[in-house]
């Protein structure tokens, strides 16, 4: 008799939970703003709930930018993995170890730029650790100088943790440090660095990093000049849903003044080589987000965003073909970019690999029943797929590995020809690029 009635109890609670569910989906299907606290309960959904929000989630996505599923040609440089920063989830950096820190040069980048526009690609992304002892105006310098040798190439480049450290380095405000950016041909920011933007929990994470506040400043500076910028949030590790939902609502209050967000990613922690799992500093941090986790993510940032950001990306590099494929019908539009070189995911443990062609973006689009579209940074459509394979699309022809054609992180910090030197122990004082 006891646990009838406790599980009675239970359905009563279950039910007013999926009532009140219920409630706030019809608000978002009316044009209604979802707050923060309601978006934490439609993450917190579960069972049957959890579909509905799905539901709802992609029919919003096909009220705002209907069938097409878009994607651009791009290639990552992470051009050093030496970082001043030692951020508890970063698999990525190499602080001073010699032995596997990188910096490439110069020559090595643009070759890198000028082989990505041979294969068809539209964007270089450009982002890296924190050398320690930085010259300044090395992010400007080595945009100029992409720019000058590929000038019809776009430079997604430089964190906000990037532009505020050379604007420390330079000895100059974050605004002006942008605006040298964007006349050395910056043509827009990656939103990355966020992970999620609560104080408290930053100061777990990632003590020392970029605050909250310097974050905000750097991107709606980028938006005033007229830089636009993505926005991401990582999840899957100590944060609660609440700190999620308040993160997006921080986010669409920046839109709302400024219209500088193209998009938002959703990027789920990969925990295998992340130090502060290594090292156990956090008893309660999760192995990542579940599989139900990653897709009530991506639809309630679609409920919470749609008004004001069009476009939820989902990461190919985090989750996989087959949970993308799940996604698009849970408000994503987006696929992200072929990447070519990805590093940081896979540094962490991803097995996702570093590069995808655009005809396997085409066939996963496809087998969603949606259409196929490559777009640019800025998401003006390219072209729409026809629905055949063009067989003149030099990545989806290259021969053999992605990872023998166009080189590895695993390979790279072992490759003693980029071998990173501290600047106090360099023979030249100044940068290596």
């Amino acid at each position: 008799m006891v646990n009838q009635k406790n599980e009675y109890t239970s359905n009563m609670s279950a039910n007013k939970k999926s009532l009140k569910i219920d409630q706030i989906l019809n608000l978002a299907l009316a044009g209604v703003e979802i707050s923060a606290s309601q978006g934490a309960i439609l993450l917190e959904a579960d069972n049957a709930d959890i579909w509905a929000v799905c539901s709802v989630a992609n029919e919003l996505r096909q009220k705002a930018v209907g069938n097409l599923v878009t994607y651009v040609v791009n290639r990552n440089i992470n051009f050093t993995n030496v970082c001043i920063k030692r951020c508890g989830f970063c698999a990525f950096s190499r602080d001073f170890r010699q032995e596997e820190g990188y910096f490439l040069p110069l020559s090595e980048i643009i070759r890198r730029t000028k082989e990505a526009k041979e294969y068809g690609a539209t964007e270089v992304c450009i982002q890296a650790g924190l050398p320690p002892q930085m010259e300044g105006n090395l992010y400007v310098e080595l945009c100029k100088a992409v720019k000058e040798e590929v000038p019809d190439i776009h430079v997604h480049g430089f964190s906000p943790e990037e532009v505020l450290y050379g604007s420390i380095r330079s000895k100059c405000s974050i605004t002006e440090y942008l605006e040298r950016l964007k006349n050395a041909g910056v043509g827009s920011l990656p939103g990355t660095s966020a992970e999620i933007l609560d104080q408290s929990l930053r100061d777990v994470i990632s003590p020392g990093r970029i605050s909250v506040t310097q974050w905000v400043e750097v991107i709606t500076n980028a938006h005033k000049l007229g830089i636009p910028t993505t926005s991401t949030v990582m999840f899957g590790h100590i944060e609660t849903a609440l700190q999620i939902s308040e993160h997006m609502a921080l986010l669409r209050n920046i839109q709302k003044q400024t219209g500088g967000f193209t998009e938002f990613v959703p990027l789920s922690f990969v925990h295998a080589e992340a130090p502060m799992f290594l090292k156990g500093l956090n008893k309660t941090m999760k192995t990542g987000p579940s599989s139900l986790e990653v897709i009530k993510v991506h639809a309630v940032a679609r409920i919470m965003l749609n008004n004001w950001i069009s476009n939820i990306q989902a990461s190919w590099v985090k989750e996989g073909d087959k949970m993308c494929q799940i996604l698009l019908n849970a408000g994503v539009n987006d696929l992200g970019g072929t990447l070519i070189n990805e590093s940081i995911s896979t540094s962490a443990g991803s097995l996702h690999g570093q590069l995808m062609k655009p005809a396997e973006f085409k066939s996963m689009i496809r087998e969603s029943g949606r259409i196929p579209a490559e777009r640019y940074t800025n998401y003006k459509i390219r072209s729409i797929d026809s629905g055949e394979f063009s067989s003149d699309e030099l990545l989806d022809n290259i021969e053999g590995e992605a990872e023998e054609i166009f080189g590895s992180y695993q390979k790279l910090v072992l490759d003693e020809n980029f071998r990173y030197s501290h600047p106090k122990n360099a023979q030249e004082k100044s940068s290596p690029l």
